[in-house]
Order: C-alpha cells, then sequence, then structure tokens
C-alpha cells in the first residue's frame, strides 16, 4: 500500500509541474482506438486548483490545442497484450497531436477500462484534538478508514472521500474549518489488476514519456457524460467501447461504484464477421452502416452487399437482409446490458433518490440501442455526448470521446484522493473487511 501511495502522490506532484509548465497530454488507451488530447492551460487558472476535498469543478482555465487519434493494436479488452504495437500506436497518437498543437509533452495522463476493477466502501471515525477541523484531521480520518484485504496481485487505482460527517452531521463536502468533536469519513476505493497497470506504466515509459496520472475510464466518462443535478441525484454511466463496457455510478457529485463488463462494440463485430462469413473489416462496416436492435418489415426488404476481394465472385456479390444482420446483433447487444444489468443490481443501484441511466462510448451508437437498454434496465436511458470542451475539433465530439474528454476534466480538476493529504506512515491503513457493496445504502 505504502509505495503505490508515494508513486501516486510523485503522479500528483508531476501533474502540478506539467501545469505551470502550460502543457498537459492526455492519453485514452482503448481497445479499438488511441486518442491523444493536448490541453493548454492558460492564465491566472493554470495553478488554481480545485477548491478542497470537493468533486470536480467546472470546465475552466484550459482549451485543447492538439487532438488525434490513431486504430488502437495490442489491446484487448481494455489491457495491453502485445507492448510494442501498442507502443507504436501510442506514439503515432501522441505525434500526430503534437505536431497539430505545433508543441511537445512530455507529460501524460491515462485512462484504461480493463484491470477488472472492483468497488469498496469504507467508512472511518477520528476523534479531534482541536475542535476546528484542520487538513490533518482529514489526513487522520483517512487513516482511520478499515482498507478491505483487495486481494495479491490488485492495486488502488482511486480512493476518493465521497462524504463526511460532523458529530452526526453528514452529507458534508468538505469538513474544514468547521466546528465539532468527531469527524467520521466514507470513501470509494476502486482496485484494478496491478499487472495491468504495470504494463501500462511500462508502456508509456518506452514512448519516453512522464506518466502524471492514471484514471478509470469508467469513472472519467461519467465526469464528461452525466451533466451536474445527474451527478448530484443519482445516475449510472454506461461507456460501451470496442473490447469492454464500463460502469460507473455518481451520486452527490461523487463516484461511489465502478464496474466493467468485458464486452463491447468489437464482439458485435465479431459476430457479424462469423455470421456473414466476411473478413473484419467488412463485418466493421457493415455494422457502422447499416447496424441496428430492431427489425420492421421494411428490414426484410433492405439488402446489404457483403462485397469482399476474396477472388471468389459468387461469394463477393452476396447480400444479406438488414432483419439478418439485425438478427446476429441483437443477442450480443441484450447480453451485454443483461450483464450490466446484474451489476448495477448487485451495487444497489435501485436504492438511489434518481436512477437515471446515461450510454455512451462508441457503441452506443447503434440504432435503436436507447430503447432496448430501457426495456431491460428497466430505467430512464438517455444518449450521452461528453461535455463541449474549449478547441475540441469536430471530430471528436462525439459519444466515442467520452473517456479522453472526462480525462481532460480530470487533468484540469482531479477530485481529491487519499495520497493528497499527509497520512502519517505509522497509521496507513492495513485493516482489512469483507467487500461492501451496498455501504452507500445506509450513508446517502
Amino acid at each position: 500500500m505504502t509505495d503505490l501511495y508515494q508513486s501516486q502522490r510523485a503522479m500528483r506532484n508531476m501533474r502540478r509541474a506539467a501545469m505551470q509548465r502550460g502543457v498537459i497530454a492526455v492519453l485514452d488507451v482503448g481497445t479499438s482506438k488511441i486518442a491523444c488530447l493536448i490541453l493548454r492551460f492558460d492564465g491566472p487558472d493554470r495553478l488554481r486548483e480545485a477548491d478542497g476535498v470537493g468533486p470536480m469543478a467546472g470546465q475552466s482555465g484550459f482549451r485543447v490545442i492538439g487532438a488525434a487519434t490513431t486504430r488502437s493494436r495490442g489491446v484487448r479488452f481494455g489491457e495491453i497484450s502485445v507492448m510494442n504495437e501498442t507502443e507504436r500506436a501510442i506514439r503515432t497518437a501522441v505525434q500526430a497531436a503534437q505536431k497539430m498543437a505545433n508543441v511537445r509533452v512530455d507529460h501524460v495522463i491515462v485512462c484504461f477500462s480493463g484491470g477488472e476493477p472492483r468497488s469498496y466502501g469504507l467508512a472511518g471515525e477520528w476523534a479531534l484534538q482541536d475542535s476546528v477541523v484542520t487538513d490533518q484531521d482529514i489526513a487522520r480520518v483517512l487513516s482511520a478508514c478499515d482498507v478491505p484485504d483487495i486481494g495479491d496481485g490488485r492495486e488502488v487505482l482511486h480512493a476518493q472521500p465521497v462524504n463526511f460527517a460532523l458529530d452526526h452531521r453528514s452529507g458534508l463536502g468538505d469538513p474544514r474549518g468547521q466546528i465539532g468533536n468527531r469527524l467520521a469519513c466514507d470513501m470509494h476505493l476502486l482496485s484494478v489488476e496491478a499487472s495491468v497497470i504495470r504494463n501500462l506504466l511500462y508502456c508509456i515509459k518506452r514512448c519516453d514519456l512522464e506518466l502524471a496520472g492514471i484514471a478509470s475510464s469508467a469513472y472519467v466518462a461519467g465526469v464528461s457524460s452525466l451533466v451536474e443535478d445527474e451527478q448530484e441525484l443519482g445516475a449510472a454511466c454506461i461507456d460501451m467501447g470496442g473490447g469492454s463496457t464500463g460502469l460507473s455510478i455518481f451520486i452527490k457529485k461523487h463516484m461511489i461504484y465502478a464496474d466493467a463488463v468485458r464486452m463491447g462494440g468489437d464482439h458485435l463485430t465479431s459476430d457479424i464477421s462469423k455470421g456473414l462469413q466476411v473478413p473484419v473489416a467488412v463485418a466493421e462496416r457493415i455494422k457502422t452502416r447499416h447496424g441496428g436492435v430492431h427489425a420492421t418489415g421494411m428490414d426484410d426488404r433492405e439488402m446489404i452487399e457483403t462485397g469482399g476481394n476474396s477472388g471468389d465472385w459468387e461469394k463477393d456479390r452476396r447480400s444479406v437482409s438488414r432483419t439478418e444482420l439485425i438478427g446476429i446483433m441483437r443477442p450480443r447487444v441484450e447480453e451485454i446490458l443483461e450483464e450490466v444489468r446484474g451489476r448495477l443490481d448487485a451495487a444497489g443501484f435501485d436504492c438511489l433518490p434518481s436512477q437515471q441511466i446515461v450510454l455512451t462510448g462508441g457503441a452506443s451508437q447503434i440504432p435503436g440501442l436507447d430503447g432496448l437498454a430501457a426495456r431491460i434496465l428497466g430505467q430512464r436511458v438517455r444518449l450521452g455526448r461528453p461535455l463541449r470542451v474549449q478547441g475540441l475539433p469536430q471530430a471528436t465530439t462525439g459519444p466515442a470521446f467520452a473517456a479522453a474528454v472526462g480525462l481532460s476534466l480530470f487533468a484540469a480538476h482531479p477530485q481529491d484522493e487519499w495520497w493528497d493529504f499527509d497520512i502519517p506512515s505509522e497509521r496507513m491503513p492495513t485493516r482489512s473487511l469483507k467487500r461492501a457493496i451496498r455501504w452507500f445504502r445506509d450513508n446517502w
């Protein structure tokens, strides 16, 4: 735990240094694409940190000056599987973004969707020495949290205080400066497979870049796709990527749960490729041009040329009806949504005051998906696009860029985490607690 705490602190310091210099890159390492945005921090806002132990502030103080995206290589299920291919793809994206921005960047903040994320709810209490809450008291109450045994080979990716209580007054965002006797805190901890993080760190190093931060794609997609009211009252963001579907739940402007389903748009493409016996590239084209999940009488008559260049003229001239294509796609989409439904139920999502669901990510663009999702998830569902940020090129404003845009908001205004406080080393959390998923039912 201690070395992770130190390395996260080091990354935070590196991020501050990069912001002082004025430019930083954000990199979304996905299964189907790698996106790089270069941010410039201008004027007096450059050094202003988000105030307090709060959630993220608005998106002031930066603009996008470079953007590039390239086809991902060597990444499966949001995890690096072939190091040198991923390294090449990252270099390509970063170099293209640097060329557009006409600036060189050394520091990068990365998000990824793999690593089998697991959420835990923690609680801690601390009797105040002096009646006024100080930074030191926050550090003490965080160190008093019972940290669960997250298992061998796993590391903490996020550890965020999400609620404070002072003498039974709960729901405080930032208790510093307030007067009381007993301070309590709820913390959300997200752990992932350590090997996935290590591979990513090594890959970034091989690209001659310095890592100034790391985040979960599910988290940052929620930051950019949920509007303020949804983040406040309770909502889930479902980020449907190529190799995995991320899931994050927010309430009171904090993420309180995250998970991922190891299926996404690439699985649909693979199903089409096998079902229609066409190459993967052709299947991808058919999916994006003609795909859907609702068949009507018209779709029997709409014929799709499969095309191809196998040399077999008869085979290359084949065509299939759109109904047949929908028949291949729909079962897989239903399977992904059923899996998401199971994760939401396990998290106790139905206990939240509002149960809005927002679909984002590249695979969320399948026509008719929102209607099918509303039926399976049984909630209010809408399609989400990331917030508009200054300077973002039109090509990168779609739902496929929710994580990249969210990561730039995270870079500009990171929420305070455990490692932002000077936790006394003798009080580094070591006690264990069984995995607590439904903890927020009792707290909110």
